[in-house]
């Protein structure tokens, strides 16, 4: 880790879980008797009743940190991870929804974990980011940043679209499908997999193409090098088509849009305590279901 463990801690709460409060309550003083201060985004404290320790300016608040403490679930984490990537923190995830593929900790160990973390005993596991582009007329429109996936998928009662899709700029095929999935190995396990995509381990360099629904036999997941790129350009008469961007953000698309990925130069860093293996995650997950 590039910064001391024991430094500030930006707590990153998902207000709307009802276990927050009384977590938040019981950190405070733990991290205070550790010697270790401690801040909130501000919208959250407020919210969560310690406005004293909300940081208004954003940049603020994530520089000053060493670390982050997210509590909530993978979805919580996907959006803390995208917001203080650009500044290489690393985060903690607590799990406090499912069986979760990038939270770390389960509420039971909570505090051991935090002890370890704060001993240095922890590795640091690093995820590559997407980077996507909503490109209309040749001119960029909307530009995203993605740890799970970018989605090019019609609307509920839209009929399906056909999505070109090169890699570069060589044509692979179009798909009259329901959608387009492009993942990263950390989202491989997310929607791509739900549509019939591959398990990937989040340490390949790669990013996998999954159809979602298509209307042929043959069309397959592809997996891609990292440092290729893959264009998706749409055609469809409804304006109920989407790009979605890890389940969170979603734009509308018109015919003759383009949607282009790559992988981004950032990444997300993660603490992990030692021994930890993704295929571990796995047998959890498969328990789970």
């Amino acid at each position: 880790m590039t910064r001391e463990a024991a430094g500030p801690v930006l707590i990153w709460p998902n207000p709307e879980k009802e276990q927050v409060r009384g977590l938040i309550a019981q950190l405070l003083p733990w991290f205070a008797r550790h010697g270790v201060g401690t801040f909130l985004p501000q919208e959250a404290a407020r919210t969560l009743g310690y406005p004293e320790l909300g940081v208004e300016a954003w940049e603020d608040a994530v520089t000053g940190a060493a670390w982050a403490l997210v509590l909530g679930g993978d979805g919580t984490l996907l959006n803390a991870a995208k917001r203080v990537a650009p500044y290489q923190v690393p985060l903690l995830g607590v799990n406090l929804g499912h069986v979760g593929f990038l939270t770390e900790v389960e509420v039971p160990e909570l505090f051991p974990a935090l002890a370890a973390v704060l001993r240095g005993e922890f590795q640091l596991d690093e995820r590559n980011l997407l980077s996507a582009r909503l490109v209309r007329g040749g001119q960029e429109i909307r530009r995203y940043e993605a740890l799970n996936d970018v989605v090019v998928a019609k609307g509920p009662f839209a009929r399906l679209v056909h999505l070109e899709t090169f890699v570069d700029d060589a044509f692979v095929t179009s798909y009259p499908a329901d959608g387009v999935i492009v993942a990263s190995p950390t989202g491989s396990t997310a929607y791509s997999l739900s549509a019939g995509g591959p398990i990937l381990t989040p340490d390949l360099e790669v990013m996998v193409v999954t159809p979602i629904c298509p209307h042929s036999f043959f069309d397959r997941s592809i997996v891609i090098p990292a440092q290729r790129t893959v264009r998706i350009r749409v055609r469809t008469e409804h304006r109920e088509t989407l790009v979605t961007v890890d389940g969170q953000e979603a734009h509308p698309v018109e015919d003759g849009d383009e949607v282009v990925v790559r992988t981004s130069a950032q990444k997300v860093r993660l603490i992990r305590r030692f021994g930890w293996n993704f295929f571990q995650v796995l047998r959890g997950w498969r328990k789970g279901h």
